[in-house]
């Protein structure tokens, strides 16, 4: 594929209005976003869901108003990207008339180990570099893979470009990302903290800075993403020095099924007592633990939410536990950054949960902060200053926009090839 700045087959690619598509594929997903850029306008977006599976479907919408739904199954990857293409160059419900107005592609990728500091045109170079970290996100990396290898297939003269989920935190410092293991377990396995979410954490720390009019360059920042996965990052002058989630996204907080920080001993113990292999253990940790484990009702924040209410005590010592665990981390990274100006939620349950909000900010007051519950009662998925104009901490709410976020790099390094 080999892209160079001055390669010819990019040498009609425009600075303006550039049509660039963002694709999300996941291990049976592909989420999908179409936009005009600079200017940042979604012509169209979907989802298609249970690739692999006969019951799959594609769910796609133009402009934020006409809905289309396509029921049949999705055998592969390339299948998918193939259908998604047919939505947007649809009569009814495309906004493109050929596919070579298709003027770059960015792909959200998981991991990127310690080959990718930032996002990146995408070469056969930074594809060996990506298929060599596929042991450190065996279930992530592959079909974000596909993902690049099908619009090659289809578009094989246009650029793409990979956005890292651990790439914005690879500024945290090496006494703040090592584990206190063998230093030759790092060299040879390059076991440490990786972090993830890092382009949410990213865009919503720039995000909150902008609606508060502050330099994020000058600012002590702690960003609460909070969903099925949940982590929390300290960023400091705009820069990660520690986030919660490590080498694999089961590190940090209790998350929808996954346990977060757990002494490894406790582990040892139950993998003996129960006879478990180390799938069956991954298989506990990642799929059977945390708030589900907890509650014994579910994953979903809002069922545990509806049954607490109900007075329910397992569903109670959930929610307890994951608010105790979120402010937890929050005075962690206080101390980290010696300090902090601004706290920001988002995420599925940071934006929609003012429950949450409320039960962790009401543990900050030790930080001056004074959280308006008149503005946080009802708040879902809009921007909005959650804190009183005299409190010292300032609290956000800023909906994430990972793929805004893709689109903005991508055209900023197509750019170059121009």
């Amino acid at each position: 594929m080999g892209l160079t700045k001055n390669n010819t087959k990019f040498a009609g690619l425009k600075t303006e209005d550039m049509k660039i598509l963002v694709l999300n594929c996941g291990s049976s997903s592909i989420k999908y976003k179409m936009f005009e850029m600079p200017g940042g306008t979604v012509l169209a977006q979907g989802l298609a869901e249970k690739i692999g599976l006969e019951d799959g479907r594609i769910k796609h919408l133009l402009n934020g108003k006409r809905k289309t739904e396509l029921n049949e199954a999705v055998p592969d990857h390339q299948t998918g990207i193939g259908r998604i293409f047919k939505l947007l160059l649809s009569d009814d419900y495309g906004c493109i008339r050929d596919i070579h107005e298709i003027d770059a592609v960015g792909h959200r990728v998981v991991h990127g180990g310690e080959d990718f500091t930032g996002s990146v045109l995408i070469d056969d170079e930074m594809i060996a570099a990506m298929v060599k970290n596929i042991e450190l996100a065996p279930l992530h990396n592959p079909p974000n893979l596909e993902g690049i290898y099908s619009i090659n297939n289809f578009l094989p003269d246009i650029p793409q470009v990979g956005v890292f989920d651990t790439a914005f935190h690879q500024t945290m410092p090496k006494y703040s990302f090592l584990y206190g293991i063998p230093y030759e377990l790092y060299e040879k396995y390059r076991i440490r903290r990786y972090g993830f979410h890092g382009t949410s954490h990213r865009y919503v720390a720039a995000r909150a800075c902008e609606l508060l009019g502050v330099d994020i360059n000058n600012s002590k920042i702690i960003t609460c993403h909070l969903g099925n996965g949940s982590s929390i990052a300290a960023i400091k002058d705009g820069r990660s020095i520690d986030t919660s989630m490590g080498l694999t996204p089961n590190e940090g907080l209790i998350m929808g099924t996954r346990c977060g920080d757990l002494d490894t001993g406790a582990l040892l113990f139950i993998a003996n007592k129960e006879g478990l292999s180390i799938e069956q253990t991954s298989n506990l940790l990642n799929k059977k633990s945390g708030v589900l484990g907890i509650s014994g009702i579910s994953p979903d924040m809002r069922e545990i939410e509806d049954a607490a209410a109900e007075g329910n005590e397992r569903a109670q010592l959930a929610l307890d536990m994951f608010h105790y665990r979120v402010r937890k981390y929050i005075g962690a990274y206080t101390a980290a950054l010696n300090g902090v100006d601004i706290i920001v939620f988002t995420g599925g349950i940071g934006e929609n949960a003012d429950l949450t909000r409320r039960e962790v900010c009401e543990g900050l007051t030790y930080l001056g902060a004074e959280p308006d519950e008149s503005i946080n009662r009802g708040l879902r998925g809009k921007e909005a200053v959650i804190s009183t104009p005299d409190s010292k901490l300032k609290i956000v709410v800023i909906p994430t926009d990972e793929e805004l976020m893709i689109a903005r790099d991508t055209f900023g390094l197509v750019k170059t090839l121009i």
